[in-house]
């Protein structure tokens, strides 16, 4: 539903270079996702909550990622509403999960990082959300001090509304 009780949408026509038949932007709870330039096998939009926005003054990104590339259906986009309607909630459960997740040995976690994990605050920030048609999600944390991140941040990925997994993003992901 968008913020006046109308269900999540999608409108207007095609730019250049992108599929004429997916709509040019769709609209999910408040914010539009505007189409943007992809392989011809996905459709991607993307678009950012309006607040809070982060310390470098921009807004939270949010992408919904449909393949192969079709007009989202209206299931979809009832998903991407719940994620973004309860994004803040999520991160929370993203930032609980990492917690806990990240003191696992595979990790390779230094003991100064560790100890960052019993900080009030973790060293993860500036989080951006991607929603793909198969309710399958992710919030990548863009920031952290932790080497695991370097250079592309930190992933948790979602089934639903819980979190499944979390991995750095190194250069080959």
């Amino acid at each position: 539903m968008s913020d006046n009780g109308a269900p999540p949408s999608s409108s207007g026509a095609a730019g250049p270079g992108v599929d004429a038949r997916l709509p040019a932007a769709v609209h999910i709870a408040g914010v539009v996702l505007t189409r943007m330039e992809s392989p011809p096998s996905l459709a991607c939009w993307t678009g950012y909550l309006p607040e809070p926005a982060d310390a470098a003054g921009t807004g939270t990104g949010v992408s919904l990622v449909i393949e192969p590339a079709t007009p989202p259906d209206e299931a979809t986009l009832r998903f991407a509403h719940d994620v973004v309607s309860r994004f803040d909630v999520l991160v929370d459960q993203a930032l609980v999960y990492c917690r806990t997740r990240l003191r696992e040995s595979h990790f390779e976690l230094t003991p100064e990082e560790l100890g960052w994990l019993d900080l009030p605050e973790l060293p993860l920030a500036v989080p951006e959300a991607t929603v793909w048609a198969d309710r399958n999600w992710a919030i990548r944390f863009t920031e952290s001090r932790l080497r695991l991140a370097d250079p592309h941040g930190i992933l948790v990925t979602f089934n639903g509304t819980q979190p499944v997994d979390v991995q750095g993003l190194d250069e080959e992901q």
